[in-house]
């Protein structure tokens, strides 16, 4: 299993970390990142290396889109969103977290779509596209290709609900107790949901 993921300065350190370590603990996963420079630094200070760059985009089972503060900038980012366009032909899931949706909103990826986004974000990340059907309830969104979570730590949890849904629920359930991770396995379980 090939697996994309998206970093660029200040993205949300959980965002990212919080799936990829669930998704490292199954077997035959290959796990990459892509970014526009080298080096890449988090909201909170760590920096990662890239393994690739967006000159080029890469064939993958999932292609992850975490969020931060970051995302502020970068949805006026046109070279990132055409990135973003080309790559998701070309990845067979797209996964967002937080208000990583909101560079796929902005690059029209979501049009027609349901999706969710972090609840403290809400009213900028859906103010950027009425063409996604945006739902102020729930912990992720499974609407075919995509899958959406809300904030930070809810990605984690809609890790372990693809990981169910490609190998079953024995496997998530697995990687939850290797993990000493508390599982919220119930999408609708939204305690951050925006009362409209």
């Amino acid at each position: 299993m090939k697996i994309l993921a998206l970093v660029f300065d200040d993205y949300e350190t959980l965002d990212l970390h919080g799936p990829i370590e669930m998704f490292g603990h199954m077997e035959n996963v290959e796990i990459k990142l892509v970014g526009a420079k080298y080096i890449t630094r988090s909201y909170q200070g760590p920096r990662v290396v890239t393994d690739a760059n967006l000159d080029a985009v890469t064939p993958c089972d999932l292609l992850i889109i975490p969020g931060g503060l970051g995302t502020r900038k970068l949805v006026e980012d046109q070279t990132l969103m055409i990135w973003l366009q080309k790559q998701e032909k070309v990845s067979a899931k797209v996964f967002s977290i937080c208000t990583g949706s909101a560079l796929l909103a902005q690059a029209g990826i979501l049009d027609g779509i349901q999706a969710t986004t972090n609840k403290m974000a809400y009213n900028w990340v859906t103010s950027l596209s009425n063409k996604v059907y945006w739902q102020s309830s729930a912990r992720w969104v499974d609407d075919g290709k995509f899958l959406t979570s809300s904030g930070v730590s809810a990605g984690t949890d809609a890790a372990l609900f693809y990981i169910q849904q490609i190998k079953g629920k024995s496997e998530a359930k697995r990687i939850e107790h290797l993990t000493e991770y508390h599982w919220n396995d119930d999408a609708t379980n939204d305690p951050y949901a925006v009362m409209s």
